[in-house]
């Protein structure tokens, strides 16, 4: 509540001796904004994003809130770069695989090459896991076309690397890791050839270009709408049925996103 009391300058400022004052307290209309953005509400966590905000602020030489926002209307470079620093991406592959098992089991029933998309799909893991158990089970890579989106570009370039840590691959089996992976010091790459199953994009469900990417057989949208308050969550749901070939279809929502 006192941040009008300090006082940070930039190196011209300091030499052409221009005092500027940070007002970093109208934090509300900045989780207003990012809200109607990206969907996610920081409405119980101001603090944390208070936190992060103010952070990202003083790294960009920016000096309030209100300036922020006034600068992200027309740089969309500096609106992603919020975008990423206020998202996590964190998650592993074959996460609550019984959902995949049930995914590998209905396309094994297709006889037409069937879409499927993953949204959010964060670092990659959910894609690439679903690609690796479709050719488990015996599905032809000529079968099945995966797509992966996520609102973090940073987390859509790691998706693409396909470069992972040993924690996110903690539910393969060893098997699966040698068939599919080479360990790089304390790193695992995934293979070429299953990084080329899947297209990955940078993209907001929430807005108009993500209609671009046509419909879906089957949608994964697991642990997105934890972010979201009620209201969202509903909308979110009925543009992620819109992307649906078949009505009847269900999507698959992570246990944690149910309301």
């Amino acid at each position: 509540m006192f941040d009008w009391l300090f006082q940070k300058k930039t190196p011209t400022q300091e030499q052409n001796n221009i005092q500027v004052v940070e007002d970093f307290s109208n934090i509300q209309s900045l989780a207003e904004y990012f809200k109607t953005l990206s969907g996610v509400t920081f409405d119980k966590q101001l603090s944390i994003l208070n936190s992060k905000a103010k952070t990202f602020c003083r790294s960009h030489n920016i000096f309030s809130y209100d300036m922020l926002l006034e600068k992200i209307q027309t740089d969309h470079e500096l609106r992603q770069d919020l975008i990423n620093r206020l998202t996590t991406n964190e998650t592993f592959f074959y996460r609550e695989f019984s959902q995949i098992e049930q995914l590998v089991s209905l396309v094994k029933q297709e006889r037409q090459k069937i879409r499927i998309l993953c949204a959010p799909s964060a670092t990659g893991e959910e894609s690439y896991s679903i690609a690796i158990a479709l050719l488990e089970a015996g599905v032809s890579s000529s079968d099945f076309e995966i797509v992966g989106i996520d609102i973090n570009s940073l987390a859509i370039k790691r998706a693409k690397e396909g470069l992972y840590r040993e924690r996110n691959l903690k539910n393969l089996s060893y098997e699966l890791r040698t068939r599919y992976f080479d360990q790089q010091e304390d790193m695992y790459a995934l293979h070429q050839n299953i990084k080329n199953l899947v297209s990955f994009y940078v993209c907001n469900i929430f807005e108009a270009e993500f209609q671009n990417l046509g419909k879906f057989d089957y949608i994964f949208s697991r642990n997105m709408l934890i972010y979201f308050d009620t209201p969202t969550k509903k909308r979110a749901i009925e543009i992620l049925e819109s992307m649906r070939k078949d009505p009847e279809k269900a999507i698959f929502f992570g246990h944690a996103d149910l309301f």
